[in-house]
């Protein structure tokens, strides 16, 4: 059940959790608490879910950095919290404002011909011109695009699991979009001399001078799902055996991630993971071959063969690799492609680890470990707060919270009182980290995560398909630098529109984002430029758009760092640098525990045969029955279904 803005003032004045932020961690601890049996309420000053968990249209994305570029502070609040404070409590004030994002700069290099449907009167400046505070809303109401207040406002998290699930308006706007490019690219073939271009070019790339241009993004803005934080799910992971456990999976649809990629040397290739990849690679030789295969049948045993690494524990995974007969082609791919571990932090125990862990996961879903959330990791948290809602709980978006009431004898945080001034009484608080203000924080040391979104024109590494979904860690260079995880999105996994790929830079930050990542991008694409436009021969994929900016890392923050924080306030940290999410579900079932001792975390929910209602219990059953059965029948082919996994490849 979602309220209104209008209603939230007439809230129900006592629950047995109140939790404040709608990031993953949030939304599956209310959704556990809510199939546990207690009164949840789940409340969020955001006009959206997911908080730095969620994913953005294009026009969402601008409004989103408008708010982080607005310089004023001065938030107008009611002060009437004041009079609600008894003389033996005391108040713990929250934050009005999230300060978990900075250095945020924005890059247009795409074509700024206006289109005759869109008036660009905020489009951003062409090359090094950062977004300002007002050109990004702007461009969105040009566009005649909703902004992230009006197309992600609060609704039910029943009504939002059947407009996501639902193709219908997804498949019109597919339709008309493709009639129209496919009309524009016969134009463009029929205007070029047939004999100098081969069929076979014209099936795998566009014709060229169909250039995308920045009205054009903003008109397709919808299209596009950009998440602010980049994740995969490991396939044998602890949020895919959660998701299946819980039957949260029906929410969702995945992806296989189909290509592992490594950079070497200026060049990107494909790395061989399963035992069908290295024997088909053409890439190793026969040795190479023998050399890597052995070595991986090791890693998957390796706990069991104690004295083949004993002697290493202590040296870093890199000096490990370099006393096994592998060659520095073998060694580079398994460091940064399988392992993913740093070249000089990493222990030898730790890369072990990380490589049986990719390789336990092959096969289960696909060639690869990995799947990747159609429409973006935005929909995860949302999955949870419709589990939640189905359970009973209470949403309220843009709905803050001014401050959480202490008893000063018992130490014990009784109520919340929120923007109405409303007083509302819970037994348990979960409260996200960027809601506590500076006062609670002051002893806390964070960390960043540097982030760049690219929407491009291509590929990193091109084939005969343009419908990959790629992962490629480009190794650190400089002392004191981290490795950075590029993660390349098609418009199959919903995310972008057609003929465009949306890329995600990640790594932990040292300076800020763009110094951090834009080495990596100018090593992998070339800005687009008309000039460049007609060269039908660039190496590169072209960027058409760039943002940058820093997250801050509230993970593995000890509980004692917080000033006087009650015992029964449980806090939550944001997205962390890893490419996983078992930090964020570790850490949801740990405060779970604490709140309800004695309850199964997120079990199964009962089939709907067996639920017996008051009244007319047959109706209502089959309704329930009719949209499971519904929902379990749209998933498109080609995808994942978490239900059925195939067998590991052996």
């Amino acid at each position: 059940m979602t309220f209104p803005v209008k209603m939230a003032d007439n809230l129900p004045s006592d629950f047995d959790v109140i939790v404040i932020g709608t990031g993953l961690p949030e939304s599956i601890i209310a959704a556990a608490c809510s199939r546990s049996g207690q009164r949840v309420l789940h409340v969020d000053s955001r006009s959206y879910y997911g908080g730095n968990w969620a994913s953005f249209s294009f026009s969402g994305l601008l409004s989103w950095l408008k708010e982080y570029q607005e310089t004023s502070d001065v938030v107008t609040e009611d002060s009437t919290w004041q009079e609600q404070i008894l003389e033996n409590e005391e108040a713990i004030l929250l934050n009005s404002k999230d300060k978990t994002i900075q250095h945020v700069e924005v890059f247009c290099y795409a074509s700024q011909d206006l289109h005759k449907d869109v008036k660009e009167a905020g489009a951003l400046q062409k090359n090094h011109a950062s977004v300002t505070s007002t050109e990004s809303v702007e461009a969105a109401e040009a566009a005649c695009l909703p902004t992230a207040d009006t197309s992600l406002n609060t609704r039910s998290c029943e009504t939002l699991a059947e407009e996501t699930q639902s193709s219908e308006p997804e498949s019109s706007l597919a339709e008309a979009a493709g009639e129209k490019e496919n009309h524009s690219g016969d134009k463009a073939t029929e205007e070029e001399p047939s004999e100098n271009v081969p069929k076979v070019q014209d099936n795998t790339e566009p014709p060229k001078k169909n250039r995308i241009t920045y009205s054009q993004i903003i008109k397709e803005g919808r299209r596009f799902n950009i998440d602010l934080v980049s994740k995969l799910l490991y396939s044998r992971g602890l949020l895919i055996d959660l998701l299946i456990k819980s039957n949260v999976s029906r929410y969702a649809e995945f992806k296989n991630v189909t290509r592992i990629l490594a950079f070497r040397d200026g060049i990107v290739e494909q790395v061989p993971c399963s035992r069908a990849d290295v024997f088909n690679s053409k890439q190793l030789t026969m040795v190479e071959k023998r050399m890597l295969m052995k070595f991986l049948t090791f890693c998957m045993e390796y706990e069991e063969h104690p004295d083949e690494y004993k002697a290493y524990e202590k040296t870093t995974f890199s000096e490990y690799l370099k006393t096994q007969k592998l060659t520095p082609n073998l060694q580079y791919f398994v460091l940064h492609s399988i392992a993913m571990t740093s070249e000089t932090t990493s222990s030898t125990v730790d890369g072990l680890k990380a490589t049986k862990n990719f390789l336990h996961c092959l096969g289960r879903y696909g060639n690869t470990p990995f799947l990747f959330p159609l429409y973006g990791h935005g929909e995860l948290p949302q999955c949870f707060c419709r589990m939640c809602a189905v359970f009973g709980g209470i949403y309220c978006l843009r709905h803050s919270v001014q401050c959480l009431v202490v008893d000063k004898e018992s130490r014990k945080c009784k109520a919340m009182i929120d923007q109405f001034g409303q007083r509302i009484i819970s037994k348990h608080f979960v409260i996200e980290d960027s809601y506590l203000s500076e006062n609670s924080c002051s002893r806390v040391q964070y960390r960043q995560i540097s982030r760049a979104v690219l929407i491009t024109d291509g590929s990193v590494l091109k084939t005969e398909s343009d419908q990959q979904v790629s992962i490629l860690t480009v190794p650190a260079e400089e002392p004191g630098s981290f490795a950075v995880r590029v993660i390349e999105l098609c418009s199959s996994t919903m995310t972008c529109m057609k003929g465009t790929y949306l890329v995600h830079l990640t790594c932990v930050s040292s300076k800020t984002a763009r110094e951090d990542l834009e080495p990596v991008v100018q090593k992998l694409f070339t800005p687009y430029t008309e000039m460049e436009a007609e060269n039908e021969h660039v190496e590169k994929p072209r960027i058409l758009w760039v943002l940058y900016f820093n997250m801050r890392d509230s993970s593995d923050i000890s509980r004692d760092c917080y000033n006087d924080l009650p015992s029964n306030v449980y806090v939550c940290s944001g997205p962390d640098c890893d490419l996983g999410n078992d930090n964020a579900v570790k850490q949801a079932e740990t405060l779970f525990q604490q709140i309800c001792p004695n309850e199964d975390f997120c079990p199964a929910p009962p089939n709907p045969e067996d639920i017996v209602f008051d009244g007319d219990s047959s109706q209502q059953e089959a309704s329930e029955s009719t949209v499971i059965s519904e929902t379990n029948s749209e998933t498109p082919k080609g995808n994942t279904d978490l239900g059925n996994p195939e067998e590991p490849s052996k």
